[in-house]
Parts: C-alpha cells; structure tokens; sequence
C-alpha cells in the first residue's frame, strides 16, 4: 500500500531510492468516473432528477430467520414457528417480538417475503448474488451495486463515491470473493474501506486523514516529491499500478487534505445523546456514520452488520457452538440491530433525508423452516425476506408471500437480480445501462430481462 504522510525510504524495482517516497493509501477507493459520468447522462442511463439520490445498504451476514424475524409463522408447528410471538406493527404486516422498534417503525419500510436463489448454499454465492445481482462464474466478477454507481456517476464531493463500513466480509467457509469490491471494472473503482471500528474511543480512519500536525507547506512539499519520482522511475511508470497511481493521484490528494473528509468521519461532532440513540456497538456507530457521511456527499454506503461468521456471534444461528441459538439471536443479536436501524431511519427522516436516501436490508439466503436439534436453523437459500426504506419506496407493506412453513415462495417469487435492479432503479439509473466488461464486452447493470421490484415503489 503506497501513503502520502509517511517519513522515510522506500526501494523501487530497479533500485532506486527515495526519501519521503509519496504513498498513496487506497487508490482504488476513489475513482474520478468524471467522462463516464458525463457519457452516462449524455445518453439518458441516468435520470437527472434522481442525481442527487443515495443508498445505504445494510448486509446482514450470516442471514436472519425469516419465521423468527420478519415472516412470522404463528399457526405452523412449535418446531417450525419457532419461540417468538408475533407483533403488529405500524405497517399491514406483523413481525416477531425481537423486534420491537422495527415494528414502530414499519411504516417507513417495506418488506420483500418471497426471495430466493438456487445457488449453493454457502454464505459467499449469496453474498455475489445480492450485491451485484449475479453469481460469478467463468472468472467475471461483476462489480457491487456501489462500484457501479462510482464508475457511472462519479463521486459528489472530496470523499469517495462508495465506502464500506467497518471493513469488507472476511471469511465465511466457502473461499469465494464476496462481491465486495469492483469486479470488472477495475481497482479504480473499488470502494474506499474504513479498515476501523468507529465504536472505539480512539476512533480513527487509517490510510485517509494526514496527521493534524502536518501543514499545507509539507503535504505540498510531499506532493512535489512525486514529480521526481515520476521522472526517474520510468519502469515503474510504465506498468499497471504506476497508471492507475497517476489516474488518482489528485483524487487520493484532495480527499486526505479536505477537511470535509475529516468532519465526515469525525465522530465526536455528534452529541452524546446521538450516539447512544444509536447504540454504542460498532455496528450502531457504523450506522451512524453511513449517515454523516451521505449527508456530506457519498453515494453509496455498505455496512456490514458482521465481518464473519466464525470469530463472533451473527446471524448464522446453528445453534451448536462456535454458533448461537434462536435464543442467542434475540439476546445478543436482535437488540443491537433493531435499536440502531430504528435510529437510521428517524434520523434521516428527521433531517429530511430518507426520501433521497434508499436503506436496502439484505442478506445471503434464509434459515431452514424447520428448528434443527441443536436449537438453531440452518442455511436455506429457497426462500428469505428483505426490506426497503426511503428512496421513493412506499413503506408499511409486504410484497410476496411464503408458504405456511416459510420454506418456499407461495406469491411474487423475488431473485437477487431483481433486488439489485431495485437499488439502480432508486438511484435513477436506467438498468438497461451497459457497463465495460471484460474484453470490451458489455455488461448490462442486470441480466436483460430482469426489472426493479416495481410493487416496491
């Protein structure tokens, strides 16, 4: 990883040695987009009046149960209903008991009950799937659904056009990208990670704000360096990494030197009472960020509510150890999660802001209908719920159906490609719009034939 504040030496291929050698963190986060903006719009993909819409969307690794959340199944067996009663909200729709503030807020999200894919039950094909709306296969990685907004519209303000929060899915047993990053569309536009957790006291964003003591005359001294190098270095220059430097170098510049960057990220502009509303759990802060940060010009935020299954208790509820039950769900799981997006939603329609900002709650697959006999469900990809707040989507409903047993879609069945088309569609992009595959081959946003989730909006 090349930085810009670091004070030392550094070695180049052929030898050559620079002090002060300009480091550059995070290139790839920060992609300009500025000619593919302007092509996109020239061509009408992108809808002029929804150009000032963004999304935040919440993964919800390791994949809620959808009879023990948010398709309750009161009247199926004890084995398959689960332990949790259901409860009527300020939607047409009930949710489970864990729940509680989801359920005074239901009239500000709708909730999607028939979705469901065919891929292999493991964690990362449904991580593929609902970010990007295809399971890689042949060695093309389709980009996340924030990736292409970076590559298409560009990026609003100094701070990245897509961030993910608190850092990229790590393992989850299957050894598979997780759709995480820009796929085809190159490093350019892959999106800028926090790498932190901002629930800590000594929060701080590694690899992006220099140091509050370095001056502009240094950060521009530092700046100059990278002419010499350019000059003498020549075989670096030459190869892949060196050109991609250059494309960003002013974007990797302005964004450690704004200090709108640093009010963005800065925590501690927040009142206490804001940040405990939200929960002090590093996803509650993460929430919280994703808002200061679309509110300061971002387009696209990913939170990941968990970053594995292994090392930490999710939603993966086996019920076997290093697992959690249904029981550990509601007690260590549900609380956290339901008091911080409760928080998301009244903030940001408080500030005016949920009407432009789409809040999508996905997850990989559902859990097995019937209770296993450790106490916990497993992986079940046929059938699982999603929800959708803000961003022109009309709340308090539930679209589709399962069946009693909340194993199988029994109206409006719903695949990942369509979930993805939703978020493109809020965003005001024409998902028709091509995008550069691999070979110069185009890649539509969605697989033609596949459309937004029209009784969403």
């Amino acid at each position: 990883m090349l930085r810009l504040t670091d004070v030392g030496t550094a070695q180049t291929c052929d030898g050559v040695t620079r002090r002060d050698f300009l480091q550059v963190g995070a290139l790839g986060a920060i992609g300009l987009g500025l000619p593919e903006l302007l092509a996109a719009k020239e061509a009408g993909a992108i809808s002029k009046e929804h150009d000032d819409r963004a999304c935040i969307m919440i993964f919800n690794l390791g994949a809620p149960s959808q009879m023990d959340t948010f398709d309750p199944k009161p009247n199926a067996a004890a084995e398959i209903r689960g332990p949790f009663q259901p409860i009527s909200t300020k939607g047409d729709f009930q949710i489970t008991e864990i729940l509680p503030r989801h359920a005074q807020h239901a009239d500000k999200f709708s909730i999607v009950r028939s979705c469901y894919h065919t891929a292999a039950a493991v964690h990362d094909t449904g991580h593929q799937m609902l970010q990007t709306g295809r399971l890689f296969s042949g060695g093309v990685n389709t980009p996340h659904a924030g990736s292409a907004v970076a590559y298409l519209r560009g990026r609003k303000t100094d701070l990245p056009a897509h961030v993910i929060l608190p850092e990229p899915m790590g393992s989850t047993g299957g050894n598979l990208p997780h759709g995480q990053d820009a796929g085809f569309l190159g490093k350019a536009f892959d999106p800028f990670l926090l790498m932190a957790d901002p629930s800590q006291p000594n929060f701080k964003v590694p690899d992006l704000l220099p140091p509050q003591d370095m001056g502009d005359a240094r950060m521009d001294r530092r700046r100059r360096l990278r002419s010499i190098v350019e000059d003498q270095v020549t075989q670096f220059e030459a190869s892949p990494a060196a050109k991609l430097m250059d494309s960003n170098f002013e974007s990797a510049y302005r964004l450690m030197t704004s200090p709108q960057a640093r009010s963005a990220f800065d925590l501690s502009k927040e009142p206490k009472a804001v940040r405990e509303k939200y929960g002090m759990t590093r996803f509650g802060q993460c929430c919280l960020l994703a808002r200061r940060l679309i509110e300061a010009g971002v387009r696209f935020v990913t939170v990941n509510t968990f970053l594995t299954v292994f090392n930490e208790i999710t939603w993966d509820i086996h019920g076997s150890k290093p697992f959690t039950s249904i029981e550990g769900m509601k007690d260590i799981v549900a609380p956290m999660y339901d008091q911080a997006y409760a928080a998301l939603l009244e903030d940001l329609q408080d500030r005016g802001m949920l009407e432009k900002t789409l809040v999508c709650n996905l997850a990989e697959f559902g859990r097995t209908p019937r209770i296993n006999p450790a106490g916990g469900r497993d992986h079940w990809p046929q059938c699982f719920s999603v929800y959708f707040a803000g961003g022109g989507i009309q709340g308090g409903r539930a679209i589709g159906k399962s069946d009693p047993t909340g194993g199988y879609p029994a109206e409006r069945p719903t695949e990942p490609a369509e979930v993805v088309a939703t978020i493109y569609k809020s965003l005001g992009f024409d998902i028709e719009t091509a995008l550069p595959g691999p070979a110069g081959r185009p890649f539509p946003l969605v697989d033609f034939g596949k459309h937004e989730i029209k009784e969403l909006f």
